[in-house]
C-alpha cells in the first residue's frame, strides 16, 4: 500500500505530462521559458489572486516574501510552532525572530485568541499555517493585522485548492505561498512552489527577489537569489492541472469517509477537525493517539504506511530552542506527541480505505 500514490497519478497523466514535458525538450527554454508564464496565468485565475510568481520551492516562497516585506535583523514574525521547520527557518535565516503563538487542538491551526498578546512594534508579518491542507480563521488574523498596519503571509504550502468561506486559499491575505513538492496536493516532480498576491508592488519585488534583484538584465535593484522554478517542473504542474478539480473533490470525498468511518473510534483516537465555512484538501489525514509508537508498530505489521508530522515542535528543536522560554506553546508540544497520519491521495480506493481503518481499529484496541 503507498502512503501516497504517485505512481497511479502518473498512469493516468502520462499522456499530457508526457507532452508538456517534450515541448520543453523541444524548445530548450530550461529557465523561465513560456510554461512558467504560462502556469503563473492559470494559477492566478485559479485561484482569483491578481499575481502569481512561481518560485524554487515552498520555502523560497516564503522567503522571498519576507524579503518583499522588508523583513530583516532584529524585526519579529509571529507564526506558529507546530508545522514543518521552513516556516520558522526563512524568518531566522533573514535575521529576524520567530515569535510563537500556540494552536488550536482540533484544528492544528493557529489560535488567534492568542495572536494580539503577541505583536509588539518589532512585529513585521504574521504568518499563519493551514495546516494538514485546512485554513486557519483567516479574517479573524486579517482584522487584527490590520488593527497594526502588518502584512500577512499565509503558509499555504499544504493547502493549495482549499476554500474559506467561499475563497481559495492562497488568496486571502497580504501574500499567499504554496509549494509544489511532489507528495503535496498539486506537486511537480522536483522543488517548485509560487507566492500570489494583488499588490502590484510586491509582486513587482518579486520578481525581481527570484532573479538575484534584477530589475533587468545585470542590473540589481535589490538583494535576491536565485529563486526560480524551471520550466520543466512548471511544465509537470501544467501536466497535472487539468485533473486537479477532479483530485480535490476526491480528497475532500476521502477524507469525509475517513472521518465518518473513524466515528466509531471515539475516546481512542481523535481526527482533525473541519470548520463548517471552510474545506480541507487533506494534504495529510492525520489522527491523534495517546500511544502513537504502539499503534504505529502495529499498523505496520498490517502493512499500512503513516508518518508523522510533526514529531517535535520548533520551538524545542535544537536549533531554535535558545530563542524562546520553555513551554512557549504547550498545546503544539502535546499534539506533536500524538500526531500521525494515516495513507492520503486521491486515488484511495474504498477496499483499501477499509482495510486502513480495520487495522487502526484494531490498534487503538
Amino acid at each position: 500500500m503507498q502512503f501516497i500514490d504517485l505512481k497511479k497519478q502518473y498512469q493516468l497523466l502520462r499522456e499530457p505530462i508526457n507532452a508538456r514535458i517534450q515541448k520543453v525538450l523541444d524548445h530548450g527554454q530550461y529557465i523561465m521559458g513560456p510554461e512558467v508564464q504560462e502556469l503563473e496565468a492559470v494559477l492566478s485565475g485559479y485561484t482569483g489572486a491578481k499575481h502569481c510568481i512561481t518560485v524554487a520551492s515552498g520555502t523560497e516562497a516564503l522567503l522571498m516574501s519576507l524579503m518583499a516585506l522588508g523583513v530583516g535583523a532584529g524585526d519579529e514574525v509571529i507564526t506558529t510552532s507546530f508545522t514543518f521547520v521552513a516556516t520558522a527557518e526563512v524568518i531566522v535565516l533573514l535575521g529576524a525572530i520567530p515569535v510563537f503563538v500556540d494552536v488550536e487542538p482540533d484544528t492544528c491551526n493557529i489560535d488567534v485568541s492568542q495572536l494580539e498578546e503577541k505583536i509588539t512594534p518589532r512585529t513585521k508579518a504574521i504568518m499563519p499555517v493551514s495546516l494538514y491542507g485546512q485554513c486557519g480563521d483567516m479574517d479573524e488574523v486579517n482584522a487584527i493585522a490590520s488593527k497594526y498596519r502588518i502584512p500577512v503571509v499565509e503558509d499555504a504550502a499544504q493547502s493549495f485548492g482549499a476554500t474559506y468561506k467561499g475563497r481559495l486559499s492562497c488568496n486571502l491575505s497580504t501574500l499567499g505561498c504554496t509549494s509544489f513538492f511532489p507528495s503535496k496536493p498539486l506537486g511537480c516532480y522536483g522543488d517548485g512552489g509560487a507566492v500570489f498576491t494583488n499588490d502590484d508592488g510586491l509582486a513587482q519585488s518579486l520578481r525581481e527577489i527570484r532573479v538575484h534583484g534584477q530589475s533587468s538584465r545585470y542590473y540589481h535593484t535589490r538583494v535576491g537569489v536565485g529563486g526560480r522554478m524551471d520550466t520543466l517542473q512548471c511544465a509537470v504542474v501544467l501536466g497535472k492541472f487539468e485533473r486537479f478539480h477532479w483530485e480535490i473533490e476526491q480528497r475532500i470525498k476521502i477524507g469525509a469517509r475517513y472521518k465518518n468511518m473513524l466515528t466509531k473510534l471515539s475516546g481512542r483516537l481523535e481526527t482533525v477537525a473541519v470548520r463548517p465555512d471552510r474545506t480541507s484538501v487533506w494534504a495529510q489525514f492525520t489522527v491523534m493517539v495517546p500511544d502513537r509508537d504502539a499503534v504505529i508498530r502495529k499498523l505496520k505489521d498490517a502493512g499500512i504506511p503513516t508518518a508523522i508530522h510533526y514529531p517535535r515542535p520548533i520551538h524545542s528543536q535544537p536549533a531554535y530552542a535558545h530563542l524562546h522560554e520553555a513551554g512557549v506553546a504547550p498545546v503544539s508540544s502535546d499534539l506533536a506527541a500524538r500526531v500521525f497520519s494515516l495513507p492520503m491521495h486521491p486515488y484511495l480506493d474504498g477496499e483499501m480505505q477499509d482495510s486502513i481503518v480495520h487495522a487502526l481499529g484494531q490498534a487503538v484496541a
